[in-house]
């Protein structure tokens, strides 16, 4: 597993210098405004899991166009609320999966709010969201999902479920508003730098090796998929290269980065070929809150595994002790 991105002195160094769009700020409001003003309600209903330690509920929240995305809420069973909460993306490919396997932050003593991924969700890694939107042209998986066009955009619709389910776990009773923090892995690191830059008032996020970062310098330089997935597309239409650069830049968590103003806790992988280091390094970099960061020198896509998620245990319980004084 070789280093085959910049050194980690060069990317510490690195400020890029990344195209943003004049009305990315516009679009946003207008896609999120459509997406609450299409109506719906939240619901929860009980879920017996086996677990005595834990309660879940199957979610339903509102997300893009009002289309319901699922999820699941695990609280520690018989805690006094409002609680801490970690709302957590997922991976590219990955669906919520069944109630009972992802328990870490319930058993922690914070309320988990676990959002399922529309349209995705394959193997083991069961979803139960549907992608309702048609498009033509791109290739295999959803990097290149509308691509031409920033509303049709697959991610768009996706960063929008983010930010809703972001506001519902931030409504629901058993949570404090002021302890909400998002995370999440590769894709759902961008997802919860998304969520960060688009929902204001959270206390921190969790990007960790994040995906969709500097989109344009990933299609260029990894060497696994998602992001080959855009190389793949232009090497067939390769009359939009511009047109599919520009459209990206507004999905971009990079881009996004500098709106977010929460505490955050970053992971980036030296030897990460599906999310180059750079790439994440450039959001960081970007970043327009308080930052910290962990790099993880031998490390591919996996990053720190159980380590970083002790590190994460801490920050977190750092961070919403500080909030309580």
């Amino acid at each position: 597993m070789p280093l085959t991105d910049l050194t980690l002195a060069e990317c510490l160094a690195l400020r890029p210098d990344l195209d943003e769009p004049a009305d990315l700020d516009a679009f946003w409001d207008l896609t999120l405004r459509e997406a609450r003003e299409a109506g719906g309600t939240p619901r929860f209903t009980p879920v017996d899991t086996g677990l005595s330690l834990v309660t879940t509920y199957d979610v339903s929240v509102p997300g893009f166009a009002g289309e319901d995305v699922r999820g699941w809420l695990h609280l520690p069973a018989g805690a006094d609320g409002p609680l801490g909460c970690v709302v957590e993306f997922l991976g590219y490919g990955r669906g919520r999966g069944l109630p009972h396997e992802q328990t870490l932050w319930a058993n922690a003593g914070y309320a988990h709010f676990i959002m399922d991924t529309r349209g995705q969700g394959w193997s083991t890694a069961g979803g139960d969201t549907p992608d309702t939107a048609t498009s033509s042209g791109e290739v295999p998986g959803f990097l290149t999902r509308g691509a031409e066009n920033p509303r049709d955009l697959y991610y768009r619709r996706l960063f929008t479920d983010a930010a809703r389910f972001a506001e519902a776990a931030r409504e629901h009773p058993a949570v404090d508003p002021d302890r909400v923090v998002v995370t999440g892995h590769s894709q759902g690191g961008g997802l919860s730098l998304a969520a960060a830059a688009l929902v204001p008032g959270l206390a921190g996020v969790m990007p960790d090796v994040p995906f969709l970062c500097d989109i344009r310098r990933g299609a260029l330089i990894a060497g696994a998929p998602p992001y080959t997935e855009i190389a793949e597309y232009l090497s067939l239409h390769r009359d939009r290269v511009d047109t599919v650069f520009t459209a990206l830049s507004y999905v971009d968590a990079a881009v996004l980065a500098p709106r977010a103003t929460a505490p955050s806790l970053f992971s980036i992988a030296m030897m990460d070929a599906v999310c180059p280091p750079s790439t994440c390094f450039a959001a960081y970099h970007r970043y327009g809150g308080p930052k910290d960061l962990r790099v993880y020198e031998f490390n591919g896509h996996e990053g720190g595994g159980g380590h970083h998620r002790r590190e994460q245990l801490a920050w977190v319980r750092e961070l919403f002790s500080a909030s309580r004084a």
